[in-house]
């Protein structure tokens, strides 16, 4: 099963430069189970259209079966790793 995790930020977002760090973190440590995904929400609208992201950052976890877990504003690193885990990685 593939488990992704998209990051959708803005380089002038405050709060994404919050988020940077922590998803940085996980990413070393769960680089062999999930797939991170930066996603610039000024360059990729389309993409952010399609995810009904509103505002930033979103995060979104999902799986094979779509979409299991979002979450909205700066999320601690233990809300998505239960995500992860949750979506089977």
């Amino acid at each position: 099963m593939t488990v992704t995790l998209k990051d959708f930020y803005a380089d002038w977002c405050g709060p994404c430069k919050t988020q940077d760090p922590i998803l940085e973190e996980m990413e070393e440590d769960w680089d062999e189970s999930v797939e991170f995904e930066k996603i610039d929400v000024d360059e990729h609208q389309d993409v952010a259209n399609e995810y009904q992201v509103r505002s930033i950052p979103t995060i979104v976890v999902e799986n094979d079966d779509g979409v299991v877990e979002r979450f909205v504003g700066v999320t601690q690193r233990e809300e998505l790793e239960d995500a992860l885990q949750e979506a089977g990685a």
